[in-house]
């Protein structure tokens, strides 16, 4: 398919841009593989001596999987990710020297080893690539693997573990501090505006999760899985756009309040903040108030809460935390509520209107418009293409059934959000009688087969870098159900 990107051809390689990558990397190492911390946390709440339902035998499993299952599964998909199945074997056998050259869980040295593994056999296949003989290319290919993955461990026992044992105990100690000092509240000052930048992933998986889980083997529990996994901040919000928000906004807010508070998927009220950027300060006030009542409680979860939902935040909770959980959350929710009402209410942007009102009208027109440049580009990027004389239209025979076989859905983790915007738009296409595939992906993974890319605007870039040469559609919200029926209308008119 020819280049039709809508927007200027951007490298993606700024400081957002690249943070954003760095902490996809970190975050795609851990989702992929949630079931089984989910799985490890049920066994622990349950099985061990304080548990709900103590079985000695069965609270047997639960070291032998935090010691060696779970990094295994993170250093294979870390290496994985860099140079599929061979990437993944060679760093995951090389994580064996840092889980057993240390006495902690190794989930960062799995998260160094994993891709490390990957990349250098990498290298070392397109060195020797077109140089093995004919017949001697599967021996060449096992021993290389085999010899490369036999140094890393020699030098992760030796190297990196105590390396990483040493860090490790920097970052806890540091951590132990600040909550010794009452000052864990103020984490959400760095936490929530990274959130809506589309780090939550990166904070969340990369960051506090191996330090909750180090905690947790040591007490049982830790609060460090609830600072940015809380619901309650983006629920607050929500409500507030219910009862004091304008046209879309308000009609919407319902909708995602149930998805956001029920289905875990956060990023869903991303966008509400990103409308009114003044919001931070209303989910920044909830934050801290729910960390601080965690600690007034003195609870915490037994594993990572993914999704960040109410229903897994029950399940991941150790018996005797649960009026404390649910007293944080609470008073989160109604904290952000208050300072979200009040912002609503008091501050006033004409602007601001004016496009949301604009939108609602938008989102309850239908019939067919000539292009879809609407959809394609945010207005900031649309005004910088017109002072540059750039071509902004995209004309509705580009999305025609005969150019487009499969539409993606992509976004940082490719497990939230984007699979709502994906099922959203799945059933119009199926409605509509379109033979077209509609899934999900994480940008790093996103296929070499897909026609149509759609990414929230914050993250286009990264697709775009990703995949080049295909068509890119930016959105401000995944649950923008007009956009999909003009593209729906597009496709149907060019069968």
């Amino acid at each position: 398919m020819a280049n039709t990107n809508t927007a200027p051809e951007q490298s993606g390689t700024g400081l957002k841009a690249k943070v954003q990558r760095f902490g996809s990397y970190l975050s795609g190492m851990i989702m992929p593989n949630i079931g089984a911390f989910i799985a490890w946390g049920l066994i622990t709440a349950l099985f061990i001596e304080t548990g709900w339902t103590p079985n000695e035998n069965l609270a047997e499993l639960v070291d032998p999987m935090i010691i060696y299952l779970l990094p295994l599964l993170i250093a294979f998909t870390g290496g994985r990710m860099v140079y599929d199945l061979r990437g993944g074997v060679v760093g995951a056998t090389a994580t064996m020297g840092v889980i057993v050259g240390a006495d902690i869980p190794m989930f960062i040295g799995a998260m160094i080893m994993g891709p490390l593994g990957g990349y250098l056999i990498k290298k070392i296949d397109q060195f020797f690539e077109g140089k093995v003989r004919s017949g001697f290319e599967m021996l060449v290919n096992n021993f290389t693997a085999g010899f490369l993955a036999f140094g890393l461990v020699l030098v992760a026992y030796q190297g990196v573990g105590p390396v990483v044992v040493a860090l490790n105990q920097v970052l806890a100690a540091g951590v132990r501090v600040i909550v010794d000092a009452g000052l864990l509240p103020l984490a959400s000052i760095f936490i929530e505006p990274a959130k809506v930048l589309f780090l939550n992933n990166a904070i969340n998986h990369g960051i506090l999760s191996p330090l909750g889980m180090q905690e947790a083997t040591e007490t049982g529990k830790s609060i460090l899985f609830m600072l940015e996994s809380n619901p309650g901040p983006g629920l607050g919000v929500l409500l507030a756009f219910m009862l004091f928000g304008k046209g879309a906004a308000k009609m919407s807010a319902g909708g995602a309040g149930i998805i956001h508070f029920f289905g875990g998927i956060h990023e869903i009220y991303f966008p509400y903040i990103l409308m009114k950027p003044i919001l931070i300060l209303a989910v920044i006030a909830g934050g801290m108030s729910g960390v601080f009542t965690f600690g007034l409680f003195n609870v915490g979860l037994v594993a990572v809460p993914s999704p960040g939902s109410i229903f897994a935040y029950l399940a991941m909770t150790p018996q005797g935390d649960h009026i404390g959980m649910l007293a944080g959350v609470i008073v989160s929710t109604t904290v952000s509520f208050v300072v979200g009402a009040i912002i609503l209410k008091t501050v006033k942007d004409k602007s601001e209107e004016g496009l949301e009102e604009a939108t609602s009208k938008m989102e309850t027109m239908k019939g067919k418009k000539s292009s879809v440049s609407g959809s394609l580009v945010g207005e900031e990027q649309m005004e910088k293409q017109a002072a540059d004389g750039e071509e902004t239209e995209v004309h509705a025979s580009d999305l025609s059934p005969d150019k487009i076989n499969k539409i993606i859905f992509a976004c940082d983790a490719g497990m939230g959000s984007s699979a709502m915007g994906a099922s959203i738009l799945r059933n119009k296409v199926n409605k509509a009688g379109l033979d077209i595939e509609v899934t999900n992906k994480a940008i790093n993974q996103i296929p070499d087969d897909a026609d149509l890319i759609i990414t929230h605007k914050d993250l286009t870039d990264r697709a775009r870098a990703k995949q080049p040469d295909k068509l890119h559609i930016s959105v401000d919200n995944f649950m923008n159900g007009a956009k999909y029926d003009e593209i729906v209308s597009d496709l149907k008119e060019n069968e």
